[in-house]
């Protein structure tokens, strides 16, 4: 909006601290190039217009605020004469969008000196060219540099990830590698009886029952009912005496194998009844062959099993053949971001999943806030590693209000109140030097402040730090910006969840 216009006096914008150092044809120009005018209570202009104008106020009061979500959040109110706001940037020109990055509304009326953003540009060029070289420089460089450092954060992520993941995957890929060489074994043993019980005196009937009991046996692996482990001695103990009664040589190394495929005394009745007295104990080892191989077999389904679900948590973490933009789970994300950390974890801190399954789908950018989860979940476990290691890490979920609600709690050392302030700006970090980039939490603001419009803040006490991200549950108008891209960040004046 536009202000009453108001005569200009060099004089007066001369004893401002931005002018004081010009000379009087300078403060000449200024006041014919530009104006002064008087602003009534209300909005100077908005956020996201295009900057047409720098502004300095010579008298009044100036109110600056952010917008967060459907919410303006002051940033700064101030009397002060000099203060200055608008288009700040426009000695950058177009290499930038020339947009106003604020608010600014006054509460009472207000006079401001008033220069065209073309004209600033023009006067500083033009009286100030090395010092306007210096701020591009500055401007530029403190971009690529936070842009560098944005990435080499990601980069450490996706190392600390692919560590953690190369951890799952080996457990699961041994366990399927040492169960393929045991099966090949065994498989070569079982060829070696069956060839032993085809030279024997047997009848093609008691072969054909030996291969029947074979088949049941099978199905009754498949089926082997869960013990627990007094159960399962017991169970140890009667086979084993059962196979020494019946005169089966090492009985008692034959019992756990039976006991783990669900076979017992009744069972092996069965196999009695159906056999021959003087077949009976290479039907047995013909049958522990048989209980071995899938046994085994079921370990290298599990094993298989275990690394595809793997595979697939990776590809919902990187999102990579998933749109961008679109609505989505948010237990699968955090899902798949715990598996991924689940090496950096570690056993010694317990991970509770408090989810509230009825909250809906949201819209989002899902790989992004991944790393929103990667960074919380990360800052959490070193926050319980420098209380000593053991804790829990409490991953909640909620509808609150309009919004949803991610909260991560842990137990850790807490956040010192003197930087709790601090903790979002870009490269603060409290973590030794070359172990942070302190860019963790601005990167993870931006993405769910400035991408998402939501809100995302802390409260902390020693023993109980938590981080609540709030998002919108309905879609807002997608955000090309780079989330990573430097901004002024404010905290959201917003009571704990």
């Amino acid at each position: 909006m536009s202000g009453r216009p108001m005569p200009c006096s060099p004089e007066e914008i001369g004893k401002l601290f931005l002018f004081e150092k010009l000379t009087p044809e300078q403060l000449g120009r200024l006041c014919a190039e530009g104006r002064v005018e008087l602003f009534d209570p209300g909005p100077v202009y908005a956020e996201g217009e295009d900057a047409t104008c720098f502004y300095v106020m010579l008298a009044g009061t100036v109110v600056l605020s952010r917008r967060v979500g459907a919410d303006d959040v002051e940033t700064n109110r101030t009397s002060q004469p000099g203060v200055y706001a608008g288009a700040m940037q426009a000695y950058v020109g177009d290499r930038v969008p020339q947009v106003y990055n604020n608010s600014m509304r006054v509460t009472e009326p207000t006079r401001f000196f008033v220069l065209p953003a073309d004209t600033f540009a023009a006067v500083m060029r033009e009286w100030f060219p090395m010092a306007v070289h210096l701020l591009e420089g500055l401007f530029f460089g403190s971009k690529n540099t936070q842009r560098a450092i944005g990435q080499r954060e990601r980069l450490l992520a996706l190392g600390s990830l692919s560590a953690g993941l190369t951890h799952e995957l080996n457990n699961p890929a041994a366990a399927a590698v040492r169960a393929t060489s045991t099966l090949r074994e065994r498989v070569a043993k079982m060829r070696h009886k069956l060839a032993v019980i085809a030279e024997g005196p047997f009848s093609r009937e008691a072969l054909a029952g030996l291969i029947e009991i074979q088949e049941r046996t099978a199905e009754r692996v498949a089926k082997a009912p869960s013990l627990s482990p007094l159960e399962a001695a017991d169970r140890e103990d009667d086979l084993g005496d059962w196979l020494e009664d019946h005169g089966i040589e090492h009985g008692w190394q034959l019992a756990p194998t039976f006991v783990q495929a669900g076979l017992d005394t009744e069972w092996l009745e069965q196999v009695a009844a159906a056999v021959d007295e003087e077949i009976l104990p290479g039907a047995v080892g013909w049958l522990n062959y048989t209980v071995e191989t899938e046994l085994l077999m079921n370990e290298i389904a599990d094993s298989t099993a275990r690394i595809s679900h793997l595979v697939d948590a990776a590809k919902q973490y990187a999102q990579l053949d998933r749109a961008p933009y679109r609505t989505v789970d948010v237990h699968e994300l955090l899902d798949s971001t715990l598996l991924m950390l689940s090496g950096k974890i570690g056993p010694r801190i317990e991970v509770v999943k408090e989810y509230e399954r009825t909250v809906p789908r949201v819209p989002a950018y899902p790989a992004e806030l991944n790393q929103v989860w990667t960074n919380l979940i990360d800052n959490a476990v070193a926050a319980v590693n420098d209380a000593g290691g053991e804790g829990t890490l409490t991953v909640r979920t909620a509808l609150h209000h309009d919004r949803l609600l991610v909260e991560f709690r842990d137990t850790g050392t807490g956040i010192d109140p003197e930087i709790r302030e601090r903790i979002f700006d870009p490269f603060f970090t409290t973590k030794p030097v070359g172990e942070g980039t302190g860019l963790g939490l601005d990167i993870s603001w931006r993405i769910v402040v400035d991408k998402h419009h939501g809100s995302l803040q802390v409260e902390s006490v020693p023993g109980d730090t938590r981080f609540q991200v709030l998002l919108p549950l309905t879609a807002a108008e997608p955000d090309p910006a780079d989330p990573t891209d430097p901004t002024d960040p404010t905290d959201p004046t917003e009571e704990p969840v």
